[in-house]
C-alpha cells in the first residue's frame, strides 16, 4: 500500500501540468483555517448556494478545479475573493475521475489543514451543526486524536416529478429535495482498504433494483486532518493510508460520523445527466448515467411510500445514519 500511495503522488505530480492558475488566493491560507477542495463543471447554478453554505459553516478558503465549464461558472468563482482556481481542459476519466487533480492540490496546500472534499451538489451536516461550527468539530477531533470524519452520502429528492419545481439560483436545494430513504442500505467491511462500503437508498432502488451490487458506494471521508503523505484513493471513498478509513468502531461501540445530503436530483438532472452520458467520462463506461437516462426519461420520480422528508441532523441520528459518538 505504501507503494500505492507513491505511485498516486508521483501521477498527481505529472497530472499538475493539466492545471492552469485562473486566479491564486492561497496566500490568505492561516494555520488552523479549514480548507475545502472541489473538481465541477457547469455548476453555475448551484455555486451561490454552495459557498454560502460553507461559508456560514465556517470553511475559510476554497481551491476549487474548474473541467472546462461553459456556462459563466468559471467566471463567477474568479470574482470571489476566498476562491483560489484552476482549470483544465484535461480528461476528467483520465485524471482519474479528478482525484489526480486534487491530490496534487491537497500536497502543495492543505498538509496540516483539516479539508474538506465535497462535489458542488453535497452539503456536510454533522453532529451539533445547527449550534456549533465546524471548528468546534475539528478541534474536538484534535482533542480527540482523530485523523479523519465519516459521512454517508445521504440521496435527497422531490416528492413528485423531478421538474415539477425549479430551481433558482441561490436557493437551498434541500428546500426542494427535502426528501430520503430512512432505510435500504448495505454495508459491508472492505478488507483490503479497511473502510466500509455502502450501497442502497433510492438510486439502488430504482436505478439498480436488478443489480443492487453495481449501485454506488454510499460512504465517504470527506473531513481529514491532511498531511503530504497521504492520498485519495477513489475520491473520498478511500483514502490512504489505510488507517483513515477506520472511522468506524471496530468493537461495537460508536464513532461521531456525519452525512453528506446529496442534492443531485433537482430539476437541472435530466439535462445534466445527457451531458454527462454524452461526454462518457465517468467511471464503469459511464454506467451510472446510462441507467439515470433509462429510467428517468419516462418517469422522473424517486419518491415512494416510504420516503422520509429532512427535519435535521438529530433524525439522521435517531434513524442510525450518523452519530455523535462520545462528543457531547
Amino acid at each position: 500500500m505504501r507503494l500505492r500511495r507513491k505511485r498516486w503522488q508521483a501521477r498527481a505530480f505529472r497530472k499538475r501540468r493539466e492545471l492552469a492558475t485562473v486566479v491564486d488566493r492561497t496566500e490568505q491560507i492561516k494555520p488552523g483555517g479549514v480548507l475545502l477542495f472541489s473538481t465541477l463543471r457547469n455548476e453555475k447554478i448551484r455555486l451561490p448556494y454552495f459557498l454560502k453554505y460553507y461559508r456560514d459553516m465556517g470553511v475559510t478558503h476554497f481551491l476549487i478545479v474548474d473541467n472546462d465549464s461553459d456556462d459563466g461558472g468559471r467566471e463567477y468563482l474568479e470574482s470571489q475573493p476566498d476562491v483560489s482556481l484552476w482549470t483544465t481542459t484535461g480528461s476528467y476519466k483520465r485524471s482519474r475521475f479528478g482525484v489526480d487533480w486534487l491530490n496534487w492540490l491537497m500536497r502543495k496546500y492543505a498538509h496540516d489543514h483539516w479539508s474538506l472534499v465535497v462535489d458542488p451538489d453535497e452539503f456536510f451536516v454533522y453532529p451539533f451543526c445547527d449550534t456549533r461550527p465546524l471548528q468546534a468539530l475539528t478541534d474536538w477531533l484534535d482533542a480527540s486524536g482523530i485523523k479523519s470524519f465519516g459521512a454517508m452520502l445521504l440521496d435527497m429528492y422531490p416528492k413528485g416529478r423531478m421538474d415539477a419545481q425549479p430551481y433558482r439560483e441561490g436557493q437551498n436545494p434541500i428546500d426542494i429535495a427535502c426528501w430520503f430513504d430512512s432505510g435500504n442500505y448495505m454495508i459491508e467491511k472492505n478488507t483490503r482498504f479497511r473502510n466500509l462500503w455502502i450501497q442502497g437508498g433510492p438510486r439502488t432502488r430504482v436505478f439498480f433494483a436488478d443489480a443492487p451490487e453495481r449501485a454506488p458506494a454510499l460512504n465517504k471521508i470527506p473531513l481529514v486532518k491532511w498531511q503530504r503523505s497521504y492520498t485519495l484513493e477513489s475520491s473520498t471513498h478511500m483514502l490512504l493510508p489505510r488507517t483513515l478509513n477506520v472511522t468506524y468502531d471496530e468493537w461495537g461501540g460508536e464513532k461521531a460520523s456525519g452525512c453528506l445530503l446529496h442534492a443531485k436530483f433537482l430539476d437541472t438532472f435530466s439535462a445534466k445527466a445527457a451531458e454527462e452520458l454524452e461526454r462518457g467520462q465517468h467511471y464503469a463506461a459511464s454506467h451510472e448515467y446510462r441507467a439515470y437516462h433509462t429510467h428517468l426519461k419516462d418517469d422522473p420520480n424517486l419518491w415512494c411510500k416510504w420516503s422520509e422528508k429532512y427535519i435535521n441532523w438529530r433524525q439522521l441520528e435517531i434513524l442510525g445514519l450518523m452519530s455523535k459518538g462520545n462528543w457531547a
